[in-house]
């Protein structure tokens, strides 16, 4: 296994966070009510950067255990497990969550293709610092 590599984790988490804040901002309103001084919305961000803290964490251990040999032979690795992670696991457990809450048809897949920019977009991060 070699090293994780802990400036990709950052920038990819940071990355993802910027999306998050674009994706659910300015591109597509969430349609909730903040609070008048922001509180809300910065809570909602720093939960939104630790979830995407350790889905980076487990990224860059990931990368590091198929190794660096590996990647440089096959870089479509990275978005592989990135995606993957996203479409076999983030993505069910988002969409179920809203069937349950009877969101709208739209809002889920909206959310869901959120998921799946964000974690591409981490694994283009570790791509490019691999």
């Amino acid at each position: 296994m070699g090293p994780v590599n802990w400036l990709a984790v950052v920038i990819a988490t940071v990355i993802a966070v910027a999306i998050g804040v674009l994706w659910h901002g300015s591109l597509f309103r969430s349609g909730r009510k903040f609070m008048p001084d922001g509180s809300e919305r910065a809570g909602n961000t720093i939960v939104m950067a630790v979830v995407f803290l350790i889905g980076a964490i487990m990224l860059g251990h990931n990368f590091a255990r198929i190794g660096a040999a590996a990647l440089a032979a096959k870089p479509w690795l990275y978005f592989m497990q990135s995606g993957g992670i996203a479409i076999a696991f983030v993505i069910p457990a988002v969409w179920l969550t809203h069937l349950r809450g009877r969101t709208e048809p739209l809002r889920r897949v909206i959310d869901c293709a959120f998921w799946l920019v964000a974690y591409l977009a981490m694994g283009l991060v570790f791509w490019i610092l691999g």
